[in-house]
């Protein structure tokens, strides 16, 4: 009978605590939470982790240090947002919008943000390690010493993003958008390479890559390349249909 009573006031305390109002700090894990509308506001260090965020509406709020580890936000809007140094580690976040958001060191690692936009995005240091980020919207982000080692990257659009010194050790960046980028200092040790799109871009200064996989990337006679590396016949690549 004790244990079921305490068992009562635990679920009770818990219940009690996801009713408690939106502010900075609060204290919201485990919580389901789906629909919010909380654009335009203070939330910084708000713990949302193991909660439920869906079709919500964080836009240009100020959410620095939030914890939404395990918390599934797909389908939520963070545009403009301030991230930074927030934790989405093990996050579920299909077709999430962060454009334009802060993202400056927040932490990604093993979350799954396929089809998500990360346009015009300022995440420098930002750590994706090991995430899903398959089809999704990188343009105009600064990603300069991001990680995104063994990260899931095919058929990411980088589009004028700044990516010097970016790690894509040993992640996946077939039919990845890579054309007309400085690639200075990023590391491809080990990436999958297929048809990973680099007309036009910088690698001479990039670490790691070798004669296989620039064979199996899609070049152009612009293409820059690490001395002792050279153009494959194959280059430029024939279009291919999505």
């Amino acid at each position: 009978m004790g244990g079921l009573i305490l068992l009562v006031l635990c679920t009770g305390s818990a219940a009690a605590k996801c009713q408690d109002a939106p502010g900075p700090g609060a204290d919201w894990s485990g919580c389901s939470k789906a629909r919010l509308v909380l654009a335009g506001e203070d939330l910084t260090g708000t713990i949302f982790r193991r909660s439920l965020l869906t079709l919500s509406d964080f836009a240009a709020s100020k959410m620095a240090g939030a914890n939404l580890s395990e918390t599934e936000v797909s389908r939520t809007r963070f545009e403009g947002a301030d991230l930074s140094r927030a934790d989405f580690t093990k996050a579920l976040g299909w077709r999430a919008n962060f454009g334009q958001a802060n993202l400056t060191g927040a932490m990604f690692v093993l979350s799954d943000m396929n089809r998500s936009n990360f346009a015009q995005v300022r995440a420098a240091g930002a750590n994706f390690n090991k995430a899903e980020l398959n089809r999704s919207d990188f343009s105009g982000a600064d990603l300069t010493g991001a990680n995104l080692s063994k990260a899931e990257l095919a058929r990411v659009l980088f589009q004028s993003a700044k990516v010097t010194g970016v790690d894509f050790s040993y992640s996946n960046v077939s039919r990845a958008g890579l054309s007309g980028l400085d690639l200075q200092g990023a590391n491809f040790t080990g990436t999958y390479m297929f048809l990973a799109q680099v007309g036009g871009s910088d690698l001479s200064r990039a670490v790691g890559l070798t004669q296989a996989q620039i064979d199996i990337a899609c070049g152009t006679a612009q293409t820059k390349l690490p001395e002792g590396l050279s153009q494959p016949k194959s280059w430029p690549c024939k279009e291919e249909e999505d």
